[in-house]
């Protein structure tokens, strides 16, 4: 066996971004991502900071976390001779002193684990696997070293597209302004930490395309074209796993017009602090500019911090009703509100929805089943058949200023232990809002129409008085 190297292409780029603080490398599936992270931390192994270089590479669950250590089983032996695996401590160990821990982090909480632990390179493989960016944000307190000797500490990531994590990883790493990859983004919240995706694609690993030439074969029969192509190519837009497929930029979001003032308006909302709130203005089409019956969101208001997706404001329940009323115009009629049931809930003083009211911002409990039971439709199941719509076209459209709903519907993923929902950890806030909206019974009203009188009179009322005074004065 021969010792292992990068190939040439985004791997070896990668691997020679080492003064880049973070990374995310990948896109397409076979792309070597896994490679690339044993092969970035090793790299420094041989320096003469060696013995104070430590690592710790990161998987989702234990089952994934054994295939990487097999994979490194593979790697690393032959490259450094007298590298030590230790099972029970699931560390290798280098003859200078250099470790790398493996370890998997399967609850949102477990990076607490590593309180107070300090580590020069730290690696998560496949992390749009995570549906929270909070692991990955705390464990970066965890880079650092009391040698000053180590100029090139980083993070290093790899992903595929899709996962519960799909978005914020997108956002994160600009992959949404950068599609292409290889441009460094500046740090915009103080910590001087630059980053960058190097995005990989399934030709880019001739090593494993020459040992399994007919891999790329079997992915065209997984599904459909977009699906392939995010398989093949690492195109981040396109969702493998979406759990509304049906959603589409081009059937379901639409340029800003002005609300007929007859059409029905409600707000539907979903309740958050910690996490982000969802609050949502509809108006229903009485058939004249949309399908009749159709549902517009027209404005949104969503809780969260710019640019950390999944995290909420914190905001007071008066903060929120004080911000939904600055949002809507003076003469604005709303004719309902629909909020999700936890609101209601009274633990030793007024609920949300009651200290919501007291801002004079009324809400009713929203229907809050999830999935169909006892042959009843379920919520998602009423969102999808308004995405599906008829033959009319969809029955539900969106302006496209309401950015968070256009960015969270589509990354939907199933809940692996119930196909039949959504996965609850990912940011379901803005399609929770939504399915309220669905499940509300909007109903229609039409246009008024003018009552044209049976006797029209085309006179104005001192040219009626002046006709009969005309009148009285000729039959004297």
């Amino acid at each position: 066996m021969t010792p292992w190297r990068a190939q040439t292409g985004p791997q070896l780029t990668a691997i020679q971004h080492d003064l880049i603080d973070e990374l995310l490398y990948g896109g397409a599936v076979f792309g070597g991502k896994s490679d690339y992270l044993l092969g970035d931390f090793a790299q420094d192994v041989p320096r003469p900071y060696g013995k104070h270089w430590h690592g710790i590479l990161f998987r989702k669950t234990y089952p994934q976390l054994e295939e990487l250590i097999s994979r490194s089983k593979e790697i690393y032996p032959p490259w450094f001779p007298g590298v030590q695996w230790h099972k029970t401590e699931k560390t290798w160990t280098w003859p200078n002193g250099a470790t790398l821990k493996m370890r998997f982090m399967e609850s949102e909480d477990d990076w607490m684990e590593y309180w107070g632990h300090a580590f020069t390179w730290i690696g998560w493989d496949e992390i749009a696997l995570w549906a929270s960016n909070i692991p990955y944000l705390r464990m970066k307190a965890r880079l650092r070293s009391a040698s000053a000797s180590i100029p090139n500490k980083r993070i290093r990531a790899s992903a595929n597209p899709g996962g519960p994590g799909h978005h914020w990883v997108k956002t994160y790493f600009g992959i949404d302004r950068y599609p292409l990859g290889g441009q460094i983004i500046e740090p915009e919240d103080g910590s001087g930490m630059r980053r960058i995706f190097i995005k990989s694609r399934l030709s880019d690993n001739r090593i494993g395309m020459s040992n399994d030439p007919g891999y790329a074969a079997r992915l065209e029969g997984l599904g459909s074209e977009q699906l392939v192509r995010s398989l093949k190519e690492g195109d981040w837009n396109v969702i493998a796993g979406a759990f509304f497929p049906e959603f589409s930029l081009d059937r379901h979001v639409i340029d800003p017009f002005e609300i007929p003032s007859h059409w029905v308006r409600f707000r539907a909302m979903d309740w958050g602090s910690a996490k982000p709130f969802s609050v949502g203005w509809f108006a229903v089409s009485d058939g004249e500019i949309l399908p009749r019956g159709a549902l517009v969101q027209y404005r949104e208001w969503y809780g969260m911090v710019p640019g950390q997706p999944n995290v909420g404001l914190k905001l007071t329940a008066e903060e929120v009703a004080d911000g939904i009323i600055e949002r809507e115009p003076g003469a604005e009629k709303i004719d309902m509100s629909v909020i999700d049931p936890a609101a209601f809930a009274q633990d030793g003083g007024p609920s949300i929805a009651e200290r919501l009211a007291s801002r004079k911002i009324y809400f009713h409990r929203a229907d809050n089943a999830r999935v169909s039971q006892r042959g009843a439709m379920g919520g998602w199941d009423l969102v999808r058949a308004r995405l599906k719509g008829d033959e009319d076209g969809p029955m539900v459209y969106f302006f496209k200023t309401c950015t968070e709903i256009i960015r969270t519907l589509p990354a939907l993923q199933h809940d692996a232990h119930r196909p039949e929902d959504c996965d609850t950890n990912a940011e379901d806030h803005a399609p929770d809002q939504l399915r309220y909206a669905c499940a509300a019974r909007p109903w229609v009203r039409s246009s008024p129409q003018r009552i044209e009188p049976k006797f029209p009179i085309n006179q104005t009322f001192n040219e009626l008085i002046a006709a009969r005074r005309k009148r009285r004065l000729e039959n004297q």
